[in-house]
């Protein structure tokens, strides 16, 4: 691993930080046994912030994961947190319904955050007069991250009302994208989080489906380039009760100074499009400094789309560590390349053994974020979704 990593601890929580190339930077702060909530947070973020104040970094994605009845406390302490330490709390957040394995609480947050040289460089994007993501230049590029995205509320009972939810979300969101001068197909990375996943995945597909082939975005049967975004698809509830809540990064720039995008296959699994969900297996973004990876959200699927290992927990992890590794190593990236990522977990048992399986495998700091939720499945009983970056070198290992 050639990225600059730290790892900070104070009582129950771990925080990670991976300096990625110039100026930009991954942090991931992980609460590791219970705790009393608002304590955690406080801690979380005066770590973060004194790392943010010390780099001269600023958020431009930021998701907490944790119980929604504890979010306002854990909202307040980094509100509290972050002013102390003189860092402004106004930037957009995604709070998440991800509870700890031991049932209630805070589990962890994942931040990006970058540093530029002109004030005019790092902006907040506004709907009207609401907050609803960050914008960034670098490199000559120009990179929008939208989070809270969501259609009308609507109640959870009825397909037709969570078709047409999922609907309104993905038209606001270009819509957003537009008055940013952006298109969704400049989309390179979605999360999707449902609420009662396992009720209705397979309409929300079948409204993504069409809505991508308006966009003309969606592979036909002998296409050759793949213009889908990587994705997450997962259970999760916000505090406004929407069905569905999406963020998203998009990037933009003149043909020379756009990064190289490219969206990617994974030989050790059927693309998931071919079986009815419209994300690539990851996306690979190169900077002039670094290569960065956007890994899907992974499970033990195979070559046939079909699930592995149903009902073994150590069977899945075990699959599912290895169809990242083969994703990753495509370009001389592995998993000790990871610097975020989120662990979904069916049951809270099961985290203690990801982490045994994740230490036999070389990772005991694995950057990692350990929710409980269900997966698209039901049988599905583990889940990775992550980051992974290595610094580019004309003859090195990490150039991509």
């Amino acid at each position: 691993m050639n990225n600059k990593s730290v790892i900070c601890e104070q009582n129950a929580t771990k925080l990670h930080v991976t300096r990625v190339g110039c100026g930009q930077a991954f942090l991931v702060s992980s609460v590791r046994s219970p705790a009393d909530a608002a304590q955690a947070a406080w801690e979380s973020y005066i770590q973060i912030a004194g790392i943010l104040r010390e780099d001269g970094l600023e958020m431009v994605h930021e998701r907490i994961f944790g119980s929604l009845s504890v979010e306002p406390s854990v909202m307040a302490a980094r509100h509290r947190a972050l002013r102390t330490c003189g860092i402004p709390p106004d930037n957009p957040v995604t709070y998440i319904q991800g509870n700890p394995p031991w049932g209630e609480g805070l589990t962890g947050t994942i931040i990006h955050a970058v540093s530029s040289s002109s004030p005019d460089d790092i902006w907040t994007i506004m709907d009207g007069e609401d907050p609803c993501g960050r914008g960034w230049r670098r490199h000559g590029s120009t990179y929008l991250v939208l989070q809270n995205i969501s259609g009308k509320q609507c109640s959870s009972g009825e397909n037709g009302n969570r078709s047409l939810h999922v609907r309104q979300m993905l038209d606001w969101a270009e819509r957003i994208l537009r008055d940013n001068g952006a298109l969704y197909g400049d989309v390179v990375r979605t999360w999707f989080y449902l609420s009662d996943i396992l009720d209705w995945y397979a309409s929300f597909n079948k409204v993504r489906n069409e809505k991508y082939g308006e966009l003309g975005i969606m592979p036909g049967p002998g296409d050759g380039d793949l213009l889908l975004p990587a994705s997450t698809g997962i259970r999760g509830y916000t505090h406004s009760g929407a069905v569905a809540t999406m963020d998203l990064i998009a990037i933009i720039g003149e043909p020379g100074n756009r990064p190289t995008v490219k969206q990617l296959t994974n030989t050790a699994q059927l693309d998931a499009f071919r079986y009815g969900s419209a994300f690539s297996r990851g996306a690979l973004i190169q900077y002039p400094d670094v290569s960065l990876i956007e890994v899907s959200g992974t499970a033990s699927i195979d070559q046939r789309g079909k699930s592995q290992f149903v009902g073994d927990i150590c069977g899945q992890i075990n699959c599912t560590f290895e169809k990242i590794e083969e994703l990753l190593g495509n370009g001389g990236v592995d998993l000790g390349d990871i610097v975020a990522a989120t662990v979904f977990v069916k049951r809270p048992e099961y985290a203690g053994v990801f982490r045994e399986m994740a230490r036999e495998r070389g990772l005991e700091e694995f950057p990692a974020v350990c929710v409980v939720a269900d997966v698209c499945r039901e049988e599905l009983l583990f889940e990775i979704d992550a980051e992974a970056a290595i610094v580019r070198s004309p003859r090195g290992p990490g150039y991509l």
